[in-house]
Parts: structure tokens; C-alpha cells; sequence
């Protein structure tokens, strides 16, 4: 496994042809073709996503119900998608069809044997229609098993345009502007910075982005792939910048402890909710989605992103991660629950939860023209632009217990750390202990 994650983090340009360069045009990949073939058939899909992220989802579920008869429901499994998982298929509960949020997990889930092998015209049309890469990185031991319906650049800060105007400041050009920015935020009597906390893997999300501009790609795909320890130097340096942040009470909305009764959807709406605490909020561009579906503001007027900036003068760096579907072999339904995957891998599929927002597309033959707006756009292309730079989010290629699971591993250490950031070496060998263990057992 450790091997195989190695081949897979040195791919390099990880998300190099998402759908910020697809050409329009009708994508002649459909499901269905407008008949009712799978009419009476109930398919259950399994995922995280919850709020305005399920609610969009769904649409594309109902879409394809209404394109072939099919009832769908969703069952939320909350961010513990192993565990989660594997409880149902031993109670015989199953669902069919599961979107896997982390690279780990999928291996894990293909290493248990749990996964049917994705059909001959799923695997056509990811040939067709994705970059290579989205292939690989459903792939495990050589079958393929995971379609990437969603994907997410993680290197977005978004901003209140209302309150940078009223302290006086601009989107900054590199991590120490950023904080000098979150400092004069706070003076002018907004904090800087909404922490989502509760989770844990915003969090990581942190750390990746200062460890790729610090550290560079090369040592970021050496510890993702755990070819170098958590102690090494340049971890306990990133875990030092991101202490800086985490234990300033004048850039953390209500310091480590506040951060840490704060979910991810809340982060969100102390920056852009009716009462507002916080001037920043940091995550991927799904951020969107909540923005303009949750709190009724307008994306690239109410609310706008400027790059994670660049750390100790590297390069700016741009975290990728996706949502691959996958199909269960317990599952009751999982020949309909295939068609349902060979559907997310079209442009028409894609097309439904574009035009709702928070959402971007690995499939080439999505116009750019199904974005709801320039914002998301910008972020597509930034995705791009990053080339052989771009790195998919690490711990979603870490073995489940160390990347992927709540209360443990990263999530739970560096929940651990926020709550006092005061000793990176020591948390760096806490990860490093659960690293060892995770990619043990792996």
C-alpha cells in the first residue's frame, strides 16, 4: 500500500484538466438514454455531505430518478465514512452506492473487498471524458473502482469585501501580509479569521497548504506517502507558522476554544451570516455553495476568495481532493446502483449541481458556461494554472485511521494542537506515533 501511494503522489499534476478547460457541447455519454428501464428499482446512496451540499446532490439524484424511473434515497454517514460504512455492512444495511471523500478510505474499502469492480462503460466514459489522473486515483492494485464526480481546490480564503472596506485593507500577496491583515481586522473590531474546529479536518487542510508552500511538493508527496517522518524539520516548521495563526486570539474567532465548538457550516456563517464575528473564513471553493444557499449572499459581490498565499517565499500552493462514487458488493441494488455511477461520470450529471454552485467538476466536456458564476470560474482556473504543483489533498491519501477518522489521528491531534499550539515538536511526535501505527496496520 505504501508503495502504491507513492506511485500515485508523485503523479504530479494531480487535477491538471478539470472543467475550467473543457470545451461546451453536448456530452453524448447519458444514462438511460430517456427511457423508465430502471423503473421500481430503489438505489441507496451513502455520502457526507449534509445541508446545502446534500440538498444539491439530491437534484442531481432526481435528475437521474426522473431519466430512468429509478427512486434514490441519501443516507448522511457524517465524516466517519469507514466506520460508518463498515457497521452497515455488517448489519446487513448496505447502501449501493457510496461517495468516498478520501483516497485512503477507497483503498481501504477496495482492501477489505467490499467494492465491485466499476463497469466497462463507467471505466469508457472515465477515459474519456477525465484526466488520467482522476483515473488513477480510483484505482487500486490495477481495477478500477472509484468515478471522481466532485472535485475541490482547497487553497481558497474567502473574505468580506463590507468588512476589509471598513478596516481599510485588500487581499493580501503572502501569509505574513495575512496575518498582518488579520491583525488590523481585529484592531478595527472583527476577527480575523473563523476556525471550523469541531471536525478536525479543516484543520489538516491548514497544514497542507503551509506545508506544500513551505516545504515544497517534493517533501509534501514524501509525507504523504509516509517516506519521511512527522518529526522530520520541515513538519515542525509548518506546525510553528500554523501555531502563530492558531494561538493568537486576535486572528482566531474566539480563540482555540471557540474554534473548537465550531463546525464547518457555522465557520461559514460567522463571516457571512446576519451577524457577522469574523472577517475570513478558509476552505475549498465549495464554500460557495453555503454562501449563496444558506445565507442568502451574492458570490463575488457579498463574498469573494483570494489565493492561500504563499509561505516563507514559496509558491503559492493549490490543494486538490474530490468525491469518487463507488459501488458496494452487499449492496441490495448494485447493478442499478452501477447505472447510477455510469451517470455521475456525464457532463449532464455534472451540469445539475454546477448550476446550484459549491461544486466543481473533474469532467472535460462540462462547459464552463454551467458555473453560476465568474467566481467559481476563477477558482477552476486557478486549479489549472497551479500545473505540475498542484497536490491532492494529503490526508486523504493517508490510511483511514490516521487521515480520515474522527477523533483520532491528524483530525484529532491537531484539534489537540489548536486548542494549544505551544509545543509543535511534541505534536509533530504525536503524529508521527499514529502515522506509524495507521500505516502498520495498512
Amino acid at each position: 500500500m505504501i508503495r502504491r501511494r507513492t506511485t500515485l503522489a508523485g503523479a504530479g499534476a494531480l487535477l491538471l484538466s478539470l472543467a475550467a478547460t473543457a470545451c461546451g457541447g453536448e456530452d453524448p455519454t447519458t444514462a438511460g438514454g430517456g427511457g423508465q428501464e430502471l423503473k421500481g428499482e430503489k438505489i441507496t446512496v451513502a455520502g457526507v455531505w449534509t445541508g446545502v451540499e446534500q440538498k444539491n446532490f439530491k437534484k442531481v439524484m432526481d435528475a437521474f430518478s426522473e431519466k430512468t424511473g429509478a427512486e434514490l434515497d441519501f443516507v448522511s454517514t457524517g465524516d466517519n465514512v469507514s466506520t460508518v460504512i463498515g457497521s452497515k455492512i455488517q448489519g446487513g444495511n448496505a447502501p449501493d452506492v457510496v461517495m468516498v471523500p478520501q483516497v485512503g478510505v477507497l483503498q481501504q474499502f477496495a482492501e477489505k473487498g467490499w467494492l465491485e469492480p466499476l463497469s466497462k462503460e463507467a471505466d469508457k466514459r472515465a477515459r474519456s471524458y477525465f484526466a488520467p489522473v482522476w483515473k488513477e486515483y480510483g484505482t487500486v492494485d490495477g481495477i478500477f473502482y472509484g468515478l471522481y464526480f466532485k472535485a475541490s481546490h482547497k487553497s481558497t480564503v474567502w473574505y468580506s469585501p463590507e468588512a476589509f472596506e471598513q478596516a481599510g485593507v485588500t487581499p493580501p500577496k503572502d501569509y505574513d501580509e495575512m496575518l498582518k491583515v488579520g491583525r488590523t481586522l481585529s484592531d478595527s473590531g472583527t476577527a480575523a479569521f473563523s476556525v471550523a474546529g469541531e471536525a478536525g479536518w479543516p484543520l489538516t487542510d491548514w497544514f497542507e497548504n503551509i506545508y506544500l508552500s513551505q516545504a515544497g511538493p517534493e517533501m509534501y508527496d514524501k509525507l504523504a506517502a509516509h517516506e519521511i517522518p512527522w518529526t522530520h524539520p520541515t513538519v515542525v516548521e509548518a506546525l510553528t507558522t500554523l501555531g502563530e495563526l492558531f494561538g493568537d486570539e486576535d486572528l482566531v474567532e474566539g480563540g482555540g476554544a471557540g474554534a473548537l465548538r465550531t463546525d464547518f457550516p457555522e465557520s461559514v456563517e460567522k463571516v457571512f451570516g446576519n451577524d457577522p464575528k469574523a472577517g475570513m473564513v478558509y476552505e475549498g471553493d465549495f464554500v460557495a455553495g453555503l454562501i449563496s444557499g444558506q445565507f442568502d449572499k451574492k458570490v463575488g459581490e457579498d463574498a469573494k476568495f483570494f489565493p492561500f498565499p504563499a509561505v516563507d517565499g514559496g509558491k503559492p500552493p493549490v490543494v486538490g481532493g474530490g468525491d469518487a462514487a463507488v459501488v458496494l458488493k452487499d449492496g441490495e441494488n448494485a447493478d442499478a446502483g452501477m447505472k447510477f455511477v455510469e451517470y455521475l461520470a456525464t457532463a449532464e450529471a455534472a451540469e445539475v449541481w454546477a448550476g446550484a454552485g459549491g461544486f466543481l467538476s473533474p469532467n472535460e466536456t462540462l462547459s464552463l458556461d454551467a458555473y453560476q458564476d465568474d467566481t467559481t470560474r476563477e477558482t477552476a482556473r486557478s486549479l489549472v494554472e497551479a500545473g505540475d504543483d498542484v497536490r491532492f489533498d494529503m490526508s486523504d491519501q493517508a490510511p483511514a485511521a490516521f487521515g480520515g477518522t474522527q477523533g483520532a489521528g491528524e483530525w484529532k491531534l491537531l484539534q489537540d494542537f489548536l486548542r494549544d499550539p505551544s509545543d509543535p515538536k511534541a505534536t509533530a511526535e504525536k503524529l508521527e506515533a499514529a502515522a506509524a501505527k495507521a500505516w502498520k496496520k495498512s
